[in-house]
């Protein structure tokens, strides 16, 4: 189906935080609560929880390279926010951070690798072009932030 044939019959978005304040983990309660909703077999890769990206094999690309380019991944960002939320503290932010921050999305790399039409050394070498420098140091062959979390 086209936008213009969505448009067509008037079909419209409608988002959970259209309607509830926008709050994961309590997001997650009211949905498994409300729904059929089912969190993922497994964690997140780059994460920790089982409900982050379910509906889309991509964004773990996008929080990788965001760690690569900028040096804070999908734990940092989730991490944050549950710490605003007031779900956790910083000290276990940090310790999630240095455990998930940076890890590999493994599980769609063929799908993605496909999808994008690359090999995974073609991917690898786009990501080690846009390393970002200043933030990175290589030690004993491995990457190393050079001011990770504390």
């Amino acid at each position: 189906m086209s936008p213009y044939d969505i448009e067509r019959v008037g079909t419209e978005v409608h988002y959970l935080g259209y309607y509830q304040k926008w709050h994961p983990q309590e997001t997650y309660y009211f949905s498994v609560e409300n729904s059929n909703f089912m969190p993922n077999d497994t964690r997140t890769e780059g994460s920790y929880s089982k409900y982050s990206s379910l509906d889309d094999q991509i964004d773990w690309f996008h929080y990788y390279t965001t760690f690569t380019k900028f040096g804070i991944g999908r734990a940092t960002y989730d991490s944050a926010q549950e710490i605003r939320n007031g779900d956790i503290t910083r000290d276990e932010a940090v310790a999630l951070i240095r455990r998930f921050d940076g890890e590999f999305p493994q599980q769609y790399l063929d799908n993605c690798l496909n999808y994008m039409n690359i090999s995974e050394q073609t991917f690898h070498d786009v990501i080690e072009k846009n390393r970002t420098p200043h933030l990175w140091l290589k030690e004993h062959g491995q990457w190393k932030l050079r001011q990770p979390i504390s």
